[in-house]
């Protein structure tokens, strides 16, 4: 890469389904080699080291390579994986140093426990020399990354991810880095290695002349959520490429997403919310297969979403997307409804079960679970763990108008739906009715009018609803899940009434927010035509009755004087 392209180069974050294993031996005569006491005594000054540990097989006089977590190399009796993840130890003493004597270590993972924000040792990390993998996640350490770290050349897994107080500074990312070439796994999450500033994959290119000789096709997963990381996005990023998940969430990326991740064909998550970037809707990712997460939440997107059928040599957009966010952005226009028909997966109408989404690391130690921020029931929320049921659409706080598409009826496996703050116009469809798995569904801030369909009660999995802030009027629909939904799911809109609202309903017909009789059906009509009709001919039967009475009357007078006067002449 060169020098005149400070582009994020997310090169060394590379994750392979590799996983060798450790076969338990026996020494040269045939006897099995038990665990050597200097490497039992530092494991129980480790234990030592946390408050009230529960790890009751670690007993002084007992063979530490069947302890809870620990596994030996049997030939020669040294510690070779220790597993302590997720147990609630405790510490304020910080990582003690009597670790790094057990120098054979190939595989250690503290992940999940508390060391009370204390400091990483300086230095200690340089003698486990044959570390394959090294995972410090979520523990509480603090201060700078230790440089011991960059001498693990061996390191196919490292994660220190998710430790608010870590820090790069001095050494930088780069000779952090420098040596380890076999990495394939580097979990950063929440880690501030921002220091490096926008050039820090030149520096990297520079330094370790080698890495100009990857490529993509060796990355499986690029996870850098919340780094501070600014710059632009690679344009070879997706050539040749394996890449299953790529998360960038909450960085400082600019610039437009390289149409070259249309070639990643194996992409399943690709998460780019809460950056700077601009340019149209990447529709041209729909052609990815496998891919099944796609936010682009709170960027700098713009322009319209067109109908993909206008391209018929191309079939099966987006036809696994189960998560769609394009939440604060600046679309604008319709939403076609041919659009929506080629979400395939979110009409598959399955069962509460389901896979969860993630990846399994190299030690089998942890399963991580691929984590998505979406707004859902009126909260951003953060899924750690995504099941493979769970469907949701966000198109809120953009620019869209138009009517509310029928065709989202057609989702029944949609779980989520947040339409909010645009400019929709129109009816909500009666079609809604099939979103049978619907458990949350806003509307609010746009311009939809009419009534509210009483068909929407059959959403009896519906647990939240705001209708607020639109040009509704008549009835509010009672019965089922209504009954549960507070003043809150209807307030500004001036024409609804009925619970739970406090303005009551009167006997007649509902009115329009505007004084105009709300538009009736054909049939209503016919038969109103009818019954007046029926009053005009009645009425006209008694006119035309009452003339030919009056005349008849009339008749009779004259006839009767006439027959009166020739009585009296005679």
């Amino acid at each position: 890469m060169s020098s005149r392209h400070p582009q994020l180069h997310f090169i060394l974050l590379l994750l392979t389904y590799y996983r060798p294993t450790y076969n338990a031996a026996k020494g040269s005569n045939g006897i099995t080699v038990q665990c050597l006491p200097d490497q039992a005594l530092s494991l129980l000054q480790l234990k030592h080291s946390f408050h009230n540990p529960d790890l009751s097989s670690w007993q002084h006089g007992t063979d530490c390579c069947h302890w809870e977590g620990v596994g030996c190399d049997r030939a020669s009796g040294q510690v070779i994986t220790l597993d302590l993840s997720y147990r609630s130890l405790q510490s304020t003493g910080g990582l003690s140093s009597a670790l790094f004597n057990l120098t054979s270590l190939r595989s250690l993972s503290l992940s999940g426990n508390d060391f009370n924000h204390a400091s990483l040792p300086s230095f200690g990390f340089e003698r486990l020399t044959e570390l394959l993998s090294l995972e410090l996640s979520e523990t509480g350490l603090s201060g700078q990354i230790p440089i011991g770290i960059a001498h693990l050349e061996k390191l196919l897994t490292l994660d220190i991810s998710y430790n608010d107080y870590l820090y790069l500074r001095e050494p930088q990312f780069q000779t952090l880095v420098a040596n380890l070439t076999n990495l394939r796994d580097l979990y950063l999450n929440e880690v501030d290695i921002s220091s490096s500033g926008p050039t820090w994959s030149v520096a990297i290119a520079d330094s370790v002349p080698l890495l100009q000789n990857l490529d993509f096709n060796s990355l499986s997963t690029l996870k850098l959520r919340e780094n501070r990381f600014h710059g632009m996005l690679p344009e070879n990023i997706g050539e040749g490429c394996m890449l299953q998940t790529i998360d960038l969430n909450n960085n400082l990326i600019e610039g437009k997403i390289p149409r070259s991740l249309s070639n990643c064909q194996g992409l399943e998550l690709f998460d780019v919310g809460n950056n700077q970037i601009i340019g149209s809707f990447p529709s041209w990712l729909g052609v990815l297969p496998r891919l099944r997460v796609l936010v682009l939440r709170f960027n700098q997107l713009n322009g319209t979403i067109r109908d993909f059928k206008g391209d018929h040599t191309i079939n099966n957009y987006f036809a696994n997307l189960q998560i769609l966010d394009l939440a604060s952005n600046n679309f604008s226009g319709n939403l076609p409804e041919g659009w929506f028909n080629e979400l395939k997966a979110m009409m598959e109408n399955v069962s509460d079960g389901g896979e969860v989404l993630g990846h399994e690391t190299y030690s089998g130690a942890r399963f991580y679970q691929d984590t998505v921020t979406i707004t859902f029931k009126g909260f951003d929320l953060s899924f750690t763990k995504i099941l493979s049921t769970f469907n949701a659409i966000d198109f809120s706080n953009n620019s869209f108008d138009g009517p509310v598409p029928e065709s989202i009826g057609r989702l029944v496996a949609l779980r989520g739906l947040n339409m909010s703050y645009n400019n929709f116009m129109g009816q909500i469809p009666f079609q809604y009715r099939n979103l049978s798995q619907l458990e949350a569904m806003d509307l609010s801030w746009n311009q939809i009018t009419g009534e509210i369909p009483q068909e929407l009660t059959s959403l009896t999995s519906l647990e939240w609803l705001n209708l607020s802030y639109n040009n509704l009027y008549g009835r509010i629909p009672q019965g089922n899940q209504f009954s549960t939904f507070s003043d809150s799911s209807f307030e500004g809109n001036a024409g609804l009434c009925g619970v739970p609202l406090s303005k009551h309903c009167d006997n007649q017909s509902s009115i329009s927010p505007t004084g105009v009789a709300p538009p009736e059906s054909e049939g209503l009509w016919q038969d109103k035509l009818g019954i007046i009709l029926f009053f005009a001919f009645v009425g006209l039967g008694f006119g035309v009755g009452f003339a030919l009475s009056f005349l008849l009357r009339l008749y009779c007078r004259v006839e009767g004087w006439i027959c009166k006067q020739a009585w009296i002449h005679m």
